[in-house]
């Protein structure tokens, strides 16, 4: 019998390091892994990207960042993916009007993105078609951080609404906290709500749910650690609980310690288990949320199969976490055992300077 085909995955790349921008792969739904089938490279270091739908059709979107000094972003039309054909290109490449773009989402019939360069959420609504029109909202972050290399300004790292729809909170990397807005439909309009202050240093990048919706974990890049947060979706009120390791002690003490810049975190879809790409240690930590989701435990930390993995994903399934390898030019993808939530090495392809990896 053939395999089990399981969709499309879309793969982000640094074109400036040699990517292709964005890759499209199969994805056979028995072993997990990936055949390449196009590419196009249309927009420069498409980092990050995201699918939403065409307001007006409902077919899927692909939206993409270009991660460049200018900043802008970009929609794709993947409805023709499905010969094998390249996404493409819906209207035109739109300005974000902030610097370095690293992450988008989509939210009420608009596209968000956070510009870590410039400290910024940028707010463009989409057309019909799906694709993104000029800014309607620039909200500049303030503050720094004691890390002086890397938190003299702010540098909004994710932008991501919460499971309610009725918020989204925004990560900064340069000030140690996350903002929680609102977002008004009829104006484009982001509005702050609260703002949930980290430990000072520890430099939060990204932030994944708890399928419950009351807790969230806070990924932190310039620590290699994850801040559990209790959830109000009521108030739209993030509170801090505690800190967990993401690594082992013996991975960033003594001779032999390499600095480790955790990238990306995801939750399994039961709750029970959370994952973290370790860029440095090359690694993919394991930590269980057993009786409460307020306790993670580190449990093991195995290989990336590359290295520096600038993210990890659940397939859509929950049974596959794959690594985007964006030094090692790979990604990689790993079975997981239901029970423990260890994952174990299936596969690797080839994508150079990957850095994103996202189904549809």
């Amino acid at each position: 019998m053939g395999a089990s085909r399981a969709g499309r995955a879309f793969i982000g790349s640094f074109t400036s390091a040699g990517g292709l921008g964005i890759t499209v792969a199969d994805v056979d739904g028995d072993t997990g892994a990936l055949t390449v089938l196009a590419s196009t490279d249309v927009v420069a270091d498409p980092s990050f990207l995201a699918v939403g739908h065409a307001p007006a059709t409902g077919a899927p979107v692909l939206y993409a960042v270009s991660e460049t000094s200018e900043g802008a972003a970009a929609a794709f039309d993947i409805s023709g993916t499905g010969d094998a054909g390249a996404p493409r290109l819906i209207g035109e490449l739109r300005p974000v009007d902030g610097s370095g773009p690293t992450h988008l989402a989509v939210s009420a019939g608009h596209l968000l993105t956070a510009n870590y360069g410039s400290g910024s959420v940028t707010v463009l609504p989409l057309r019909p078609d799906g694709a993104p029109a000029a800014a309607t909202c620039v909200l500049r972050h303030e503050g720094s951080g004691p890390d002086a290399g890397r938190q003299a300004d702010p540098h909004a790292h994710q932008v991501l609404p919460d499971p309610s729809g009725n918020w989204l909170l925004s990560v900064d990397l340069g000030t140690d906290s996350v903002r929680v807005c609102t977002l008004d439909p009829a104006t484009g309009s982001l509005l702050p709500h609260s703002e949930a202050a980290l430990r000072p240093g520890a430099g939060p990048r990204h932030l994944a749910f708890h399928p419950s919706g009351r807790h969230v974990y806070v990924l932190n890049e310039l620590e290699p650690t994850v801040t559990v947060c209790r959830w109000d979706a009521a108030a739209g009120l993030l509170e801090p609980v505690g800190e967990t390791p993401v690594l082992p002690a013996d991975a960033h003490d003594g001779a032999g310690a390499v600095r480790t810049y955790p990238s990306e975190a995801v939750v399994s879809h039961d709750g029970r288990f959370l994952w973290t790409a370790n860029r440095g240690h090359d690694s993919i930590s394991v930590l269980t949320l057993g009786e409460t989701p307020e306790e993670p435990v580190l449990v093991a930390a195995v290989g990336c199969g590359g290295h520096w993995p600038r993210d990890l994903t659940l397939d859509p399934t929950g049974q596959w976490l794959y690594a985007a390898n964006e030094h090692s030019g790979s990604v990689s993808w790993f079975a997981l055992d239901a029970e423990t939530g260890m994952p174990s090495a299936a596969g690797s392809v080839e994508i150079p300077a990957a850095s994103c990896v996202i189904f549809a």
